[in-house]
């Protein structure tokens, strides 16, 4: 008698266990720091896409919105990293405007100290040598002087900014270069930043019987190579974050800082990487542009620091560390991406609603992660 109780409660202990085991799924899904910035992704996507009346996601228009997502995930992603550290790197943009001047200049002029003429490899490698040291040094102060993070990097916001156009202006008697070669034509290595990828996704889409401009023939060949660029960044991120001791580092160090030394956790080393680390996103950013439309600015990047932290903020990054989602910033890339090219599809919509956008969502966004930091800490 016993045997067949207990076997006419076995399937419904079963749908029971099973229901324990989807809600416990649906809530940690929902306390996912990228849930949030997920959920306005789709609702900006639906409604640019019926605003513009598809015009945003036709071939052209998919190719415009993925080249300034790529330029926001690439800074963004470096921010993430730091911002999950604990710390702050409001450089990034005068960062930008160094390093695109300091290939162009060496394009125009050559290399330093009367080397010869400069290729495209040899400036990039040449700039991204000064950008990582400009990184190490600081985070250097920051650690070894125990300032603010936000203190130093806006000092050095504006000494780099300063630097560039005091120097470039003396060098170049002006703070803008223009007319260099269309090195992407020619210089494979220029391509690589400046040329386009995923040529098979448009080749496939003129196959299907789209992408065809009025003549009949192929309308857009490819995406903008930075594409790529945001794409294997955010891919080894993602990877080193949740997946290698490092990434546990990087998390301890953000949480606590000091119980994660006292665990054999090299805090300052992981700090000086990361500050490194946007200072090499930077140099990535400043290169697509150099290399795709062969000009620069010394006041390229402004306001780009501040970008970057709100789009890291908006995927789920926890201002306070310790928390934080490289998927989300994905999500929060395309959203800022997307509401900002918003304007060249929908014509009713004023240019200055991007900042109104992006001041009402960041504000939701902090509210929404310190509401998420409080259920998986207890309300700590």
């Amino acid at each position: 008698m016993s045997e067949v109780l207990t076997t006419a409660k076995t399937p419904a202990l079963r749908t029971e266990a099973s229901r324990l085991v989807q809600r416990g799924r649906l809530a940690k899904l929902i306390r996912s720091p990228e849930m949030g910035a997920f959920v306005v992704m789709m609702v900006v996507i639906i409604a640019i896409a019926i605003a513009s009346k598809g015009n945003a996601f036709n071939p052209l228009g998919l190719k415009n919105n993925l080249s300034i997502i790529a330029q926001f995930g690439i800074i963004a992603t470096g921010a993430c990293l730091l911002m999950i550290a604990g710390e702050f790197d409001l450089s990034i943009g005068s960062m930008i405007g160094f390093a695109g001047m300091s290939m162009t200049l060496m394009l125009k002029w050559g290399l330093p100290f009367g080397l010869g003429p400069a290729t495209p490899m040899s400036a990039f490698f040449i700039t991204l040598i000064f950008t990582l040291a400009w990184g190490w040094l600081i985070g250097f102060i920051v650690v070894r002087s125990k300032l603010s993070s936000f203190i130093v990097t806006l000092s050095f916001l504006f000494f780099l900014r300063g630097l560039t156009e005091v120097c470039f202006r003396f060098i170049n008697q002006s703070t803008q270069v223009s007319g260099l070669p269309n090195y992407k034509e020619s210089d494979w290595f220029a391509s690589m930043f400046g040329g386009e990828s995923f040529h098979w996704f448009y080749n496939l889409w003129y196959t299907l019987g789209g992408n065809v401009n009025q003549l009949g023939n192929q309308w857009v060949t490819g995406f903008d190579a930075r594409v790529v660029w945001w794409l294997v960044l955010s891919g080894i991120a993602y990877f080193v974050l949740m997946k290698t001791q490092v990434g546990s580092w990087i998390f301890a160090t953000g949480d606590n800082r000091e119980s994660a030394r006292a665990n054999g956790v090299p805090v300052d080393k992981v700090r000086i990487s990361l500050f490194m680390l946007t200072a090499f996103c930077a140099t990535i950013f400043a290169a697509c542009q150099v290399f795709d439309t062969n000009t620069a600015d010394a006041a390229k990047g402004n306001l780009k620091e501040l970008e970057a932290i709100a789009i890291a903020v908006v995927g789920g990054t926890l201002m306070t560390g310790g928390f934080g989602s490289i998927l989300g910033v994905m999500f929060g890339a395309i959203t800022f991406g997307l509401v900002a090219n918003a304007v060249f599809f929908i014509p009713a919509i004023d240019g200055s609603y991007y900042r109104v956008f992006v001041g009402v969502v960041l504000l939701v966004a902090v509210f929404l992660n310190e509401s998420v930091r409080k259920r998986i800490t207890g309300g700590i």
